[in-house]
């Protein structure tokens, strides 16, 4: 098959996190197989040597300079963009990245015949599917998580940034999820959840649920149990559901713990801290690292993972790489989802918290027995090893590239 892969983002190196990790594997799977042309953008930071690296996985690369970034407009623009959104119905998010250049790039690709499949990596690329794309060719939106549920969930648990706004947009954002999820022949999402939101809007189309996955090359299993009272959270710290998870445990979980194991320790490691999550550090025992050449390296060192994330929907990354990484994890229902890690039907795989004195009870039991830290290793490992690799994921997303009549 020749394949045009899209991506707003620049999928390169895989260790940038996010996003870019999925588009980056799934990528990496495919082009194995197939020949694979990807249309991205590249923002200020992205060096010459990576987009050589980059190049080496593709058969083709097409490169595109990031627009300039229109949230830093005035009020009056702000006002134009909405409007926009009310009109046109596609959210100021998509529009700020939208090139016009790539678009005119990606007709003439698609005019040229020279792709059988085009995949939208992250559905903030559907701006680029033209109506009629799908007469000719296949055309796949890879959902990372719905904007309508993200949306509507940060309402219900109050951290939107701007919930006057959100209020206004949510029914926009229902309307624009119907709307672009109905130019594709397949739409692909990263957990049930997320495919019961869409198959509402679209109930004729074609979903599949295809989790994320890990490389277990760059996130071995630990060899020991560090022993301690070390916590961990990893993940992009300019991200909102991320802020949010970390602020919440400092403030209400952190303390508590430090009352019955009074040197517990809480390391933030990941890229771009915000001021919020910086000012952390002045909390007893809270340690901002900010971004590391090798996440698994500081896991390894980690008593404990947590993942108090009370938004954001879709499949983690960071509890997969804990999992394969063998630390064992203490979660909310966000930071588990799409993971069977507990019940009657499953092998114990992680302990599920959502408020602070679950949180404080879970970590105290880790803290206090190895073997039920070993248990929990064990086992993570096992279910990513056996459920969550990149291969696994890349041959669904293939099969969901060859379901076309060309292809069979």
């Amino acid at each position: 098959m020749n394949i045009l892969m899209l991506s707003s983002t620049f999928p390169y190196p895989p260790t940038r996190g996010g996003t870019q990790v999925r588009t980056f594997n799934l990528l990496k799977y495919l082009s194995q197989r197939h020949t694979v042309t990807l249309a991205t953008q590249r923002d200020s930071d992205v060096t010459d040597a990576e987009i050589a690296g980059l190049r080496d996985c593709v058969d083709h690369l097409a490169i595109f300079e990031r627009p300039p970034d229109s949230q830093r407009t005035g009020i009056f623009e702000k006002i134009q963009r909405f409007g926009r959104f009310l009109q046109q119905g596609t959210p100021p998010s998509v529009l700020n990245r939208y090139s016009i250049a790539m678009q005119t790039w990606v007709n003439n690709w698609v005019e040229a015949g020279k792709c059988d499949v085009i995949t939208c990596e992250h559905s903030v690329n559907e701006i680029y599917i033209q109506s009629h794309f799908h007469q000719q060719l296949k055309t796949i939106v890879n959902v990372h998580s719905s904007v309508y549920a993200t949306c509507r969930n940060q309402l219900a648990t109050g951290i939107s940034e701007n919930s006057l706004r959100d209020q206004i947009n949510l029914p926009l954002l229902r309307r624009y999820e119907q709307s672009y999820c109905a130019k594709f022949s397949a739409i692909v999402t990263t957990t049930e959840e997320d495919k019961i939101q869409l198959q509402e809007f679209n109930p004729n189309s074609e979903i599949t649920v295809i989790p994320n996955g890990v490389d277990l090359v760059s996130f071995p299993n630990r060899s020991n149990d560090p022993g301690g009272h070390c916590l961990i959270f990893i993940g992009a710290m300019d991200n909102l559901a991320n802020i949010d998870a970390v602020c919440f445990f400092s403030k209400e979980v952190l303390p508590e713990i430090q009352k019955l194991y009074p040197d517990t320790t809480f390391d933030i490691v990941g890229s771009h801290p915000v001021l919020e999550v910086l000012a952390l550090a002045q909390k007893p025992g809270v340690n901002v690292i900010g971004r590391v050449p090798s996440m698994v390296e500081y896991l390894h060192q980690a008593t404990i993972c947590v993942v108090p994330m009370r938004t954001g929907f879709g499949i983690k990354n960071k509890t997969l790489e804990a999992m394969a990484a063998g630390v064992p994890i203490v979660a909310s229902d966000r930071g588990l989802e799409g993971l069977a890690v507990d019940g009657a039907s499953y092998t114990l795989r992680a302990l599920r918290a959502n408020k602070p004195t679950e949180y404080v009870t879970a970590i105290s039991q880790l803290f206090d027995h190895p073997h039920l830290r070993s248990e929990l290793s064990h086992n993570g490992r096992q279910l990513v090893e056996t459920e969550f690799t990149w291969d696994i994921a890349g041959k669904s997303y293939e099969q969901v590239c060859r379901k076309h009549p060309n292809f069979a």
